[in-house]
């Protein structure tokens, strides 16, 4: 797929945006995965804790999907 950008409409839309709504919907699955198990207990603080989460999840997913 690479790191170009898209035309939809004659707008331009930069890839990642698309990563970064993916990663916000595969950190959301996660965190309930997390809930479900009960391991949220032994988070010290939860915003921080999402918010490295969603960085992690968001640089995974541009390098399965993006090119250097």
């Amino acid at each position: 797929m690479g790191l170009r950008e898209w035309a939809l409409g004659g707008v331009f839309v930069s890839p990642l945006l698309v990563y970064a709504l993916l990663a916000l919907l595969v950190t959301g699955l996660l965190r309930l995965l997390l809930q479900r198990v009960g391991l949220t207990r032994w988070i010290w603080h939860e915003a921080l804790f999402d918010s490295a989460l969603y960085v992690c999840v968001l640089a995974a997913v541009t390098a399965a999907f993006g090119t250097w």
